[in-house]
């Protein structure tokens, strides 16, 4: 099944370079947690600095392979790890390193015009905190001379980390490519000496996902190389072993190599000191002292609404956000994962827009990755049988994003493959045959109705257990913040693909589903194709099977996969009607 993509934004590194500066400037105005904060965001930067220029080398030699670039931006990416970590030990109380004559060295050297940076997952859905690397490297007891291996792009910044918790200023990186199951490296004969000559190695990444392919990729080239698995040392942001698509070979050398991580809760759910508490972190915003902390993360919000884990809608355990609850008298608070680094300003204010609309909760601020919003537990969540009373609120609320979040061309996958993405998931799900159907939408066709897509922050998750119905009769929408901008193949689309998907999650009958359009166009002032909605609505079934079917394979829960089945068996009859509308 087809489920993930990559989009990589063009990026004048220069441009880069004058980010991390500036963000350097905000920390050293800021104080405590706030400068704590722009410290990380401007090493998140670096990271993707580095990682820029080092696909850019990549590309443009086919291997990986030293530049003066490179070596340039790691040398401030080290730099900062340090301050990073020196600043969480030291209580927030470092000065901020001055940086100013490394930035204008870098950006005095022969840069490329434009490179491809990635916003990792990990900072931006997963909560992986650059802290908790430095932290695993100061208790692994790991030589000073040890080469710290960083798998980009989000293994840039944290290699980085490690080497500063163990103290080394060797530090490389190097990209996995192929088929995402199976992947390998494509190494200089420069960074083959270098490997070769290294007493110990670090190798850090996130993950392991699915497959744990990016780390079987760099093991399978150490062992090539002649490094003992008794001299590497695994940075990984989880204690488990890889996914169901992993091969077996990856699966057992993973039980026998030496491993180090530290997970979020032992870091910030119980640390060694209170002001590096997760409650601390957000009284400024909420008031009162820090209270204890209900973890929501994995599904466990569905036991705020449902006390029968027979009515829980299904979800996809790992990739949920973490989130948890804090009471402070009369009022509840959420605080949510959204992001680490410059981008997450950007979810900040789209959750400030949205919540001056009347869409979203009360929003209290931003601290250290987390939102904190109001939390309304005597909320109830719509059923599907209840989108046609609230059809006219979805259409507002749709019309309002269509208008409010622009997206640039590049945010998200074109109409030819989404189309490509629905052929192969109903062949999948279907058979060859029925997925025929989709033929019809021919490359000219497409390209056609790709003229008239205009993006936008598309919200990507209609289901009526994401509306909340208030006593006093308001409609809120939850996880309303950044799908658009997931890992997924989807991303930014016209808004076509939202009404498309509130049509499918609430059944609306034609002359509802009408309606909705028609409440949208009248607020956005602009028509929308109906040949772009019934294509929007196929590809987003498709897509739906494509995500359930990966789900049910990565859940260990037999209760959650028998959710995700019949969810997903429903989500099959609906792709079968879809491609008879089609006459396949």
């Amino acid at each position: 099944m087809i489920v993930f993509g990559k989009r990589d934004r063009p990026q004048d590194p220069r441009d880069l370079i004058a980010e991390i500066a500036g963000g350097l400037g905000a920390a050293r105005d800021a104080e405590g947690l706030r400068r704590h904060e722009a410290l990380a965001a401007a090493l998140i930067a670096a990271g993707m600095l580095l990682q820029g220029l080092a696909d850019a080398d990549l590309s443009a030699r086919g291997t990986d392979a030293p530049s003066p670039a490179q070596d340039g931006a790691t040398g401030l990416i080290l730099r900062l790890a340090e301050a990073v970590l020196a600043s969480w030990a030291g209580g927030f109380h470092r000065d901020v390193p001055d940086l100013d004559g490394a930035l204008a060295d870098l950006a005095g050297l022969a840069l490329p015009p434009e490179i491809a940076t990635r916003w990792a997952e990990g900072f931006a859905f997963y909560a992986i905190y650059p802290e908790t690397y430095g932290i695993a490297a100061r208790a692994a007891g790991l030589a000073p001379d040890t080469l710290v291996i960083g798998l980009r792009s989000i293994g840039a910044p944290l290699a980085a980390m490690v080497a500063a918790g163990i103290g080394s200023r060797r530090l490389i990186t190097v990209r996995p490519v192929g088929h995402p199951f199976r992947r390998h490296l494509a190494l200089s004969e420069a960074v083959e000496a270098t490997i070769r000559a290294a007493r110990n190695v670090a190798v850090v990444d996130e993950g392991p996902g699915l497959s744990g392919s990016s780390f079987g990729a760099v093991l399978d080239a150490l062992d090539r190389l002649g490094v003992a698995e008794d001299r590497v040392t695994l940075f990984p942001s989880h204690d488990g072993m890889p996914g169901p698509q992993a091969s077996e070979k990856h699966r057992r050398r993973w039980t026998r190599m030496a491993r180090r991580t530290l997970s979020f809760d032992a870091w910030a759910g119980a640390p060694k000191r209170p002001d590096q508490a997760l409650g601390t972190w957000v009284t400024d915003l909420v008031g009162g002292e820090p209270a204890p902390l209900e973890d929501m993360s994995g599904g466990g919000w569905r036991r705020q609404f449902w006390a029968d884990p027979a009515d829980w809608p299904p979800v996809n355990a790992w990739q949920e956000r973490r989130k948890f609850l804090m009471r402070q008298g009369n009022t509840t608070w959420h605080i949510k994962f959204a992001g680490l680094g410059f981008e997450a300003r950007r979810k900040h204010a789209t959750a400030r827009a949205l919540q001056a609309a009347g869409f979203i909760p009360e929003v209290a601020g931003l601290r250290h990755g987390f939102l904190v919003e109001r939390w309304y537990g005597e909320a109830v969540p719509l059923r599907a049988d209840q989108g046609e009373a609230w059809i006219a609120r979805i259409g507002d609320y749709l019309a309002f994003r269509a208008t409010a979040f622009p997206a640039p061309p590049e945010a998200g996958a074109d109409l030819s493959t989404l189309v490509a993405m629905a052929r192969h998931n109903a062949g999948e799900a279907l058979g060859a045959e029925r997925a025929r159907a989709l033929e019809r939408w021919s490359e000219v066709r497409l390209a056609a109705l790709e003229r008239g897509v205009r993006r936008v922050e598309t919200d990507n998750r209609m289901q009526p257990w994401k509306w909340l119905t208030l006593p006093d009769g308001r409609l809120l929408k939850a996880d309303a913040l950044d799908h658009a901008a997931g890992h997924d193949l989807i991303g930014a689309q016209d808004i076509a693909w939202d009404l498309a998907a509130a049509i499918v999650e609430f059944d609306l009958p034609k002359p509802a589903g009408v309606y909705l359009q028609g409440r949208v166009e009248v607020t956005r002032n602009r028509l929308l194709d109906p040949a772009l909605i019934d294509v929007m609505l196929c590809c987003y079934v498709a897509y739906q099977i494509g995500a359930l079917t990966l789900a049910v394979g990565a859940t260990r829960d037999p209760a959650e996969a028998a959710r995700l089945g019949r969810r997903r068996a429903d989500f099959r009859r609906r792709l079968h009607e879809a491609l008879d509308a089609f006459g396949g």
